[in-house]
């Protein structure tokens, strides 16, 4: 099947010279401790503090000897601004606010233009008087893929977990759906070992596209100045990986000083998935990137589980483990451009089970296909067979936010052979095409732990 065409998404963007979220010369803007940095502005910032004259100085309840006489003007003038009833007002410009308060990234005043006036407040008072939480709020609702990397950052900066919530979900909606070029080169480490390691993830097609993408995006974190297009990319990266093979004396490339601080992320690949299908198979044995222990160990494993498919009887699970399912089901999706009939299978060795997925008059059939369709491998005779699954459904807007999704939540499905059933029926308004339709399975039960192969942490015991 071939891999379905991606969208770029173009925001109208900041200038090249302005500040992405988070960043600037000094790194981050940090949250300063009360009445440290706050004082040296001429006032303090501590919760619930006041000042008092003693002997014709102003000090702070804190800090006693935090101010001068010089500092008590200064703060006089800032309590004043902070006591007006245009306080309540400032709360309005909130829009106004987190784009000065996430883009620069000093401790100092910041300087904010609003109702008719220029204001000039701390970040610290920002962070006292609850603004931060509504510019958290601005925040949520303007993620995406010029923002989204930015506002995780600043969301982690300053403790704003709802933000980064919804920065993870607008990522793992979006990272596969709408692949952007910028976004690979934004994307942390830490941030992508938590996109590909998520049974959330929306993949589009099969594993074995998680892998590419994972590909592209470590090539634009060791060449961060290419500036091609999105089409260019993966020849781009197959060159550029093919050209340093030979230097990589007998190691895969992750196993290389340049390749190591990627191991995190791409050891949450489900190779499993990948290597049953013979082209990727092929693919990922030659690109040389993937250690070949990891390979081999999935080879065993999967040798082994035909075996129980073909030989011992298995008809599949039978019970909800969400754990396997979370952790090890097979990850795949399809893109429906518009409305109408559609009819396709996921490519890949699935233990004997050829599963049809159908789109009609609004439902979605599953069909256990053993003699009414040709079939490229070999379909399991047995009179019954089960799979775990979880269909999940999903619209966007053109910024990648979620118009409105569904989900069968993890179900077990039994099937006759050539029986199909009807897995989702959807209500007209939630049709918003494209439709992007993913889902996760799991063929085959997991193994039993048996005293052969169960290792205590603790032999003496």
């Amino acid at each position: 099947m071939g891999s379905l065409s991606s969208r770029v998404l173009r925001q109208p963007g900041r200038a090249r010279g302005q500040q992405e979220p988070g960043s600037g010369a000094g790194g981050s803007a940090r949250r300063l401790e009360s009445g440290g940095d706050a004082a040296a502005h001429g006032f303090c910032y501590c919760p619930g503090s006041r000042k008092r004259k003693r002997s014709g100085e102003a000090f702070c309840s804190c800090h006693p000897d935090s101010e001068t006489d010089e500092d008590e003007e200064e703060g006089d003038e800032q309590q004043r601004l902070l006591n007006t009833p245009r306080r309540k007002k400032l709360k309005s410009t909130s829009k106004y606010i987190y784009q000065t308060l996430f883009l620069n990234g000093e401790n100092s005043d910041i300087k904010i233009c609003a109702l008719g006036e220029e204001w000039s407040l701390h970040k610290i008072y920002l962070c006292q008087d609850g603004l931060i939480q509504q510019c958290g709020e601005t925040m949520k609702e303007t993620v995406n893929v010029k923002t989204v990397c930015g506002y995780y950052t600043s969301a982690g900066t300053y403790g704003l977990d709802s933000v980064k919530k919804k920065c993870l979900e607008w990522l793992l909606n979006n990272l596969m759906t709408h692949q952007n070029v910028e976004l690979f080169k934004e994307l942390s480490i830490n941030v992508m070992k938590q996109l590909i390691g998520s049974s959330n993830l929306f993949v589009m097609q099969v594993e074995m596209d998680v892998y590419t993408a994972l590909k592209k995006w470590m090539f634009l974190q060791l060449v961060p100045s290419w500036n091609g297009s999105l089409k260019q990319l993966l020849t781009e990266t197959d060159v550029w990986f093919s050209n340093r093979r030979k230097d990589f004396e007998g190691m895969t490339f992750l196993e290389t000083e340049q390749g190591k601080p990627f191991m995190s992320v791409f050891r949450h690949l489900r190779l499993q998935y990948i290597i049953s299908d013979l082209a990727s198979a092929r693919i990922i044995e030659q690109d040389s990137l993937v250690p070949s222990e990891w390979l081999s160990s999935v080879y065993k494993q999967q040798w082994f589980a035909m075996l129980r498919a073909e030989q011992d009887s298995e008809v599949g699970p039978q019970e909800i483990n969400k754990e396997e399912l979370e952790g090890n089901s097979m990850r795949c999706g399809r893109k429906l451009a518009k409305d109408g009939e559609y009819c396709w299978r996921w490519t890949g060795f699935n233990f004997g089970f050829d599963l049809l997925v159908t789109y009609t008059n609004r439902y979605i059939i599953f069909k256990r296909n053993t003699l009414n369709q040709p079939c490229s491998g070999s379909v399991s005779l047995q009179p019954r067979r089960s799979i775990a699954f979880r269909l999940r459904l999903a619209s966007f807007d053109s910024s990648g936010k979620l118009i409105c999704s569904r989900t069968t939540g993890y179900q077990i499905l039994t099937l006759e052979k050539d029986q199909e059933q009807v897995v989702m029926n959807l209500d007209s308004r939630l049709l918003i095409f494209p439709l992007y339709i993913c889902c996760n399975f799991l063929y085959i039960s997991p193994e039993k732990r048996t005293e052969n192969n169960h290792h205590p942490e603790n032999p003496e015991n």
